[in-house]
């Protein structure tokens, strides 16, 4: 039988979600626990791969077993074989077929920065000190949906077929002492996200124009595009399925 296991990490202390030698990684962690609790070797396929340091409060994997397994009662005992950085919301069956990385729609970012110094929030989010025209880098964002191939944002040794990508939303706004970008699409190119915030950031301190950002794309070469910010303040929020409702989040 197949399951879909829900679940968010802090990124701090992995090597990204993908298993990988002499690292830790949140599937390895993940499939660990797995097999330990039901005394069988689990292999989970990720909804997708988000790099080192980078964090997901949102995230989707299948895996198979033969036993039948209780979604609250499992869920809760699985939590208690994993660390603190990594919680499990449900675990739930799907048809045999489905497809934790092939069926997703879409999947949802969020990039966090502060403007301010503050002490509590430094490991998720990124601190920038100089002032950024968030109405010119929304304006810039207006620009991404008129292209499809992002090249230019992603890294440049990739195992990809296509650098094709739709994005459908993207979007800058200030809450307190912080700037958030967020940014929706069916699919994202290895390092796409932080080099899209890198090339916005030099856009807000007028290092480039608006306009330069359709010479970057176009240009298809990451070295027209701008740095890559640092991992902590990126987050994956939303994994999103045709045929899997949202959980009711708790409210804080």
């Amino acid at each position: 039988m197949r399951y879909f296991i829900e679940f968010a990490y802090n990124g701090k202390n992995f090597h990204g979600f993908q298993s990988q030698p002499d690292a830790s990684s949140v599937q390895e962690t993940l499939e660990k626990a797995l097999s330990t609790l039901l005394r069988e070797t689990i292999a989970i396929v990720g909804a997708g791969r988000t790099d080192s340091g980078v964090h997901a409060k949102q995230m989707y994997a299948h895996f198979e077993t033969e036993l039948e397994l209780d979604s609250s009662y499992w869920s809760h005992k699985l939590n208690s074989f994993l660390p603190p950085s990594i919680v499990v919301y449900r675990i739930f069956k799907v048809a045999d077929d489905a497809h934790a990385r092939f069926d997703a729609t879409s999947r949802t970012y969020e990039y966090y920065m502060h403007t301010f110094k503050d002490a509590f929030i430094t490991d998720g989010s990124w601190y920038h000190s100089h002032h950024l025209d968030l109405d010119k880098m929304n304006e810039a964002c207006q620009i991404l949906f008129e292209y499809i191939d992002f090249e230019c944002f992603s890294k440049v040794h990739t195992d990809v077929n296509t650098f094709n990508c739709k994005i459908s939303e993207a979007h800058w706004k200030h809450s307190g002492n912080q700037l958030i970008f967020t940014i929706t699409a069916d699919r994202f190119l290895r390092n796409m996200v932080r080099a899209i915030v890198g090339t916005m950031v030099n856009i807000g301190l007028g290092k480039i124009e608006i306009t330069d950002l359709r010479t970057i794309i176009e240009s298809k070469d990451r070295g027209k595009a701008g740095f890559s910010v640092p991992a902590h303040g990126l987050y994956l929020v939303n994994v999103a399925y045709p045929y899997i409702k949202e959980r009711e989040k708790i409210n804080e």
